[in-house]
């Protein structure tokens, strides 16, 4: 697998720009997870890699190879880049292997010969030894899911695009397949954009995260520093729950309603303040300056999020783990953990 850049990619429809000056890099063997709201340019930018929409500037290459520019682009089919779509969309009435194998070359004997080596390979790295006689009716939506990655990854391509391949699953068997293709592309060392709305998703799977806003890169990197330095409030907000407050910066540590907290860096005057849920704990009211209310409990089985109302009347989130020790109406006291991201006034 190889690297692949995109660089200044404008890319629309009928004169309508849909991505405006995209820059990412997804490092060889890594997989970078695409993460916008609908209509942020997530498809048209898969598009524009795979070779279906052709970008009105920049350019992109695999492989230290350009495969398009605004001038001029190599057809899909030459650009060593497959798909795995949002829903299998697997030939009904072709073998799993047939199906596998579909978009491998050559039909003499030697070909054959690879063809079914190279299946019988992908069959057992995806866990569906066995199966290849099966049609795809015959198969869970998570193992078709599994048949289309291995398709994808029957040609030997220097990059794998991941179309909202979960979207289609019920949510008890999304978590499963999704540990399972990423345990595969792992193996594989495979070089994967995974494009998704889903930030669970994009935070639990890729190396690494590029947040698309209004066809623009917003931000990129590690999914940890994404989540815990959003670069403004909208992207804090759009990428989990968020506890913003107002305050008053002074060097490392501000002054807020919740009392003097520490700042992941150097600050100074007026603005805001985040804070993630799990960052506040509960303590008995007695034990802490800053008090408040139980408003609403939200139970997930392994932890709850809690609606707090402090005494200056602001809502504040705590994610605690189970078992639950509060009740709406109880008093409870505040504790703050780690340090928060400071956000000047504009």
């Amino acid at each position: 697998m190889s690297e692949l850049q995109i660089r200044g990619v404008d890319a629309g429809y009928g004169g309508d720009r849909v991505l405006s000056g995209v820059d990412l890099c997804v490092p060889a063997g890594s997989l970078t997870a695409v993460l916008g709201p609908s209509g942020c340019g997530k498809t048209t930018l898969l598009r524009t890699v795979a070779g279906f929409l052709r970008p009105t500037s920049g350019e992109i290459s695999v492989g230290g190879r350009v495969v398009a520019t605004a001038t001029s682009a190599l057809p899909p089919e030459r650009r060593k880049v497959t798909i795995v779509p949002q829903e299998a969309a697997l030939f009904p009435h072709l073998s799993v292997a047939a199906n596998i194998g579909y978009g491998l070359r050559g039909w003499g004997a030697a070909a054959r010969r690879g063809r079914r080596r190279r299946v019988a390979e992908l069959l057992e790295v995806v866990g569906l030894a066995g199966y290849a006689d099966r049609r795809p009716n015959q198969l869970s939506g998570g193992q078709q899911q599994r048949v289309a990655l291995a398709r994808a990854l029957a040609p030997g391509p220097e990059a794998v695009l991941l179309d909202e391949p979960f979207s289609a699953l019920d949510a008890g068997l999304r978590g499963q397949v999704r540990d399972q293709v990423r345990e595969i592309l792992t193996e594989l060392g495979a070089t994967a954009v995974l494009v998704t709305h889903d930030q669970d998703e994009a935070l639990s799977l890729a190396d690494q995260v590029a947040v698309l806003r209004e066809g623009r890169v917003a931000q990129v990197g590690p999914p940890e520093e994404i989540y815990r330095k959003p670069v403004d409030i909208a992207l804090a907000r759009f990428l989990g729950e968020a506890v913003l407050l107002p305050a008053t910066a002074v060097g490392t540590e501000a002054d807020t309603p919740l009392g003097r907290l520490p700042l992941t860096g150097k600050a100074s005057g007026a603005g805001s303040l985040l804070l993630r849920p799990e960052q506040l704990r509960l303590v008995p009211a007695a034990a802490s300056p800053s008090a408040a209310t139980v408003q609403r409990i939200s139970f997930h089985g392994h932890d709850a999020v809690v609606l707090l109302r402090s005494r200056t009347g602001a809502d504040l989130l705590a994610r605690v783990p189970a078992p639950l020790l509060v009740r709406p109406g109880d008093e409870v006291g505040l504790e703050v953990t780690g340090r928060a991201v400071f956000y000047p006034e504009p």
